[in-house]
């Protein structure tokens, strides 16, 4: 058996968007146990070793992927009207994030040290905004992530039902909606 070397054939070397895309389409495919050192390297015919030359380890991969996915959330985040206005927009784009990649936010879940650069950033920001509107905003912060989480992780079953997961989506805003009126009325 012949192990795969650092670089692929025809010297070209493996590039950081290239391992971030095997891994995001591991993870896809096999959840959070099927994305290790080992998998990726088979997967872009490179050893392990050579991975670690653009990653520091995985949870430093997992960061990685969630600044990619997670980046476009705040875009723009300051043009929104007002506190509330804010708070909807992030967390919507991120409920959308978490649909799209439901596997990232659960291996993220798994591993606390990848919760850094844009995830970290996005709960800093909406934070910061709840706190304009409420003093319980770490509470209302817990309340409002935990529900994006459960609802987008909820249309992984749905995925392969394309109404099924616009219904599901436009549920989510309604309920958003729901849990942001009393902040809406001050």
């Amino acid at each position: 058996m012949t192990r795969p070397r650092g670089r692929p054939a025809r010297g070209q070397g493996v590039t950081r968007d290239a391992i971030l895309d095997a891994a995001l389409a591991l993870l896809d495919e096999d959840g959070d146990a099927g994305l290790t050192m080992r998998a990726l390297a088979a997967r872009l015919g490179v050893t392990p070793m050579s991975l670690y030359h653009h990653v520091t380890d995985r949870a430093g991969l997992l960061r990685a992927l969630s600044d990619r996915l997670y980046g476009d959330v705040l875009q723009d985040a300051d043009a929104a009207a007002g506190p509330i206005d804010g708070v909807r927009m992030l967390l919507t784009r991120y409920h959308d994030a978490v649909v799209a990649h439901p596997q990232l936010t659960l291996a993220i879940f798994a591993e606390p040290a990848a919760f850094a650069g844009a995830s970290r950033e996005i709960t800093d920001r909406l934070t910061a905004l709840l706190a304009a509107v409420t003093p319980a905003h770490l509470l209302w912060r817990d309340i409002l992530v935990d529900h994006a989480h459960g609802s987008g992780l909820a249309l992984i079953a749905a995925r392969a039902d394309a109404g099924r997961v616009d219904a599901l989506r436009e549920a989510y805003r309604q309920a958003l909606d729901c849990l942001l009126a009393p902040f809406s009325r001050g």
